[in-house]
C-alpha cells in the first residue's frame, strides 16, 4: 500500500522557459491550424504579446522537471503497474513565449479501490508566470495496479 503519509507533500518547485520553437512544433503536432500558435505576426495582430502557450502544453513542460520520476520514486510505484488515469487542466491566465514558468507540485491524495486491488494517486501542480502570476494547475492521477 502507497503510504498514505505523503498526503499534502509538496515537491521542490522547478522553472522552464517557454521557447517559440518549441510551442510551433507542439502546434503542429497536435493539429493546432490557428496561425496565432505559430506566426508571431499573427499573434500579435490578435493582441497577443507573442505566441500564446497552446491547450496543454503545461504537461510537455512539466516534465521538464530535474526528475520527471520524482514522486513515483519518493512513493516507491511499480512502473509496470503504473497506469495514467487522469488529466485536467485549470487555466487563470494565458502563458507566451519567452516567459519563465515555475512548476510546484503536490500530491493532492492518495486512495485506494477495489479492497486495495487500485491505489490513485492525485497530484495537483500549480504554475505561475516570472511575475507570479498564478497561470494554470494541472491535475493528474496515476494509478497503481496491485497484485
Amino acid at each position: 500500500m502507497i503510504d498514505r503519509q505523503y498526503i499534502g507533500h509538496t515537491m521542490p518547485k522547478f522553472s522552464v522557459a517557454v521557447e517559440k520553437g518549441r510551442l510551433r512544433f507542439f502546434a503542429k503536432a497536435t493539429g493546432q491550424t490557428d496561425p496565432v500558435y505559430t506566426d508571431e505576426a499573427v499573434a500579435q495582430a490578435a493582441g497577443h504579446p507573442g505566441l500564446p502557450v497552446p491547450p496543454t502544453f503545461f504537461f510537455c513542460l512539466e516534465m521538464e522537471s530535474p526528475d520527471p520520476a520524482a514522486i513515483r520514486n519518493l512513493l516507491g510505484l511499480d512502473y509496470r503497474r503504473v497506469l495514467h488515469g487522469e488529466q485536467g487542466f485549470t487555466y487563470h491566465r494565458m502563458a507566451y513565449a519567452g516567459d519563465v514558468l515555475t512548476y510546484e507540485q503536490r500530491i493532492e491524495d492518495i486512495y485506494d479501490k477495489k479492497g486495495g486491488a487500485l491505489e490513485f494517486v492525485v497530484r495537483k501542480t500549480r504554475v505561475t508566470n516570472q511575475r507570479g502570476e498564478h497561470v494554470a494547475d494541472l491535475r493528474s492521477i496515476t494509478v497503481q495496479r496491485n497484485a
